[in-house]
């Protein structure tokens, strides 16, 4: 679990300090135009001429992509690239912008131990002479860029540019349950500044919406998706609440506060924070978190990790958020993780001083609670429970 929590965390810590410029989106229609696609898409989808008459899902092309729970901690899902299709499963995360998959080039034992790219067995596979490298905390990935079809969710998103690691001398990608990662933040942390699969699929006028919704699923169970251009209300009750991007990287936004039996425990005055599917625990600042931990009863073990009883879930109060004026309450069953017959908290300090002052991260553990939209033509994130 803390491995892939690193990942993300040291990323953040790397490329929090730049600033973002506004960008102005391109309308749906126009990216049709652009690339010669409206009429053909008014032939295969005629009720779009008179959309605002239609109920919006009618009026919306969107796509969704499955992804497996894998022990409540990774969830990822299975991408086609090349012609034909080679598959892999990768992360959708939204604490990077990057995608990339082992390939032939490879030779680290985290290579043969997964699905390897293979560029000569793609018809459409265009090389370049770019170079990638990214560093995670406990080790790094390096390659070399190519353009090739991925195929994610139903859509073909061509001429997608792509990292083809030749170096992974991480153990944690060693052990990692999936092949590679894709990233899902802005474009402006993107290494060697390579478009991400969103950006590209949204240019190339795949999707009707530039936005994106995430459900994760509890308890190891089945149903999680991503979907891609569109919003499910079938996954969350009552409304959304809308919170602005604060800064245009992450999907970074503004905390009021953290409390817990109505009294401030936390985030006092407000603090930043980045809504990340690619870290599975509630990471903060240290001694926040550690004031959390002996609030909740939770006893630090060697390994770092909150040490609990599972009785405690029945008797512990909700840990609110306040975000933008709302509560998002996080109850202990959703803050008590249940591993190998033995419970431990789901926070983990971690000091990340950016310029924007001290960053928490809501990772899954908050996630699987609220169903997430990812709104880049808005720059903002919606939240509501799931249902």
């Amino acid at each position: 679990m803390k491995w892939l929590l690193l990942l993300s965390l040291v990323a953040l810590s790397e490329c929090l300090i730049y600033k973002v410029p506004l960008v102005r989106k391109k309308s749906w229609r126009k990216n049709l135009v652009e690339h010669g696609l409206l009429e053909e898409f008014l032939k295969t989808h005629p009720r779009n001429l008179a959309s605002k008459y239609l109920p919006k899902e009618d009026a919306t092309l969107a796509y969704t992509q499955s992804l497996e729970n894998y022990l409540d901690e990774e969830y990822f899902g299975t991408i086609g690239i090349g012609t034909p299709a080679q598959d892999f499963t990768v992360i959708f995360d939204t604490g990077s912008s990057n995608l990339w998959v082992p390939s032939t080039y490879c030779h680290s034992l985290a290579c043969y131990d997964h699905k390897r790219f293979d560029p000569e067995k793609s018809s459409t596979y265009e090389a370049t002479s770019e170079t990638i490298s990214i560093t995670y905390g406990t080790g790094s990935m390096t390659g070399i860029l190519g353009y090739d079809t991925v195929k994610v969710g139903g859509i073909e998103d061509t001429k997608q540019i792509f990292g083809l690691s030749e170096k992974e001398p991480s153990l944690f990608l060693i052990l990692a349950p999936f092949d590679g990662i894709l990233g899902l933040a802005y474009p402006s942390i993107s290494a060697s500044d390579a478009t991400p699969v969103f950006d590209n699929i949204w240019d190339q006028g795949l999707i009707s919406e530039d936005l994106f919704s995430v459900y994760l699923s509890s308890d190891d169970e089945s149903g999680s998706v991503v979907i891609l251009g569109g919003i499910d209300s079938s996954y969350y009750t009552g409304s959304l609440h809308w919170v602005p991007v604060s800064v245009e990287g992450y999907w970074q936004i503004t905390v009021d506060s953290i409390s817990m039996n109505g009294e401030t425990i936390a985030c006092s005055g407000g603090c930043q924070a980045v809504v990340d599917t690619g870290t599975s625990l509630l990471a903060g600042p240290t001694s926040a978190i550690d004031n959390i931990q002996s609030d909740i009863g939770a006893k630090v073990d060697l390994l770092g990790e909150g040490v609990i009883s599972c009785s405690a879930i029945d008797s512990l109060p909700d840990i609110v958020f306040t975000i933008n004026g709302v509560e998002f309450p996080l109850p202990a069953s959703a803050y008590i993780l249940e591993e190998d017959e033995s419970c431990i908290s789901g926070f983990e300090g971690v000091d990340l001083d950016t310029s924007s002052g001290e960053l928490w991260i809501l990772g899954d553990v908050f996630i699987r609670r609220y169903y997430t939209v990812f709104d880049r033509a808005n720059n903002r994130v919606g939240l509501a429970s799931v249902a």
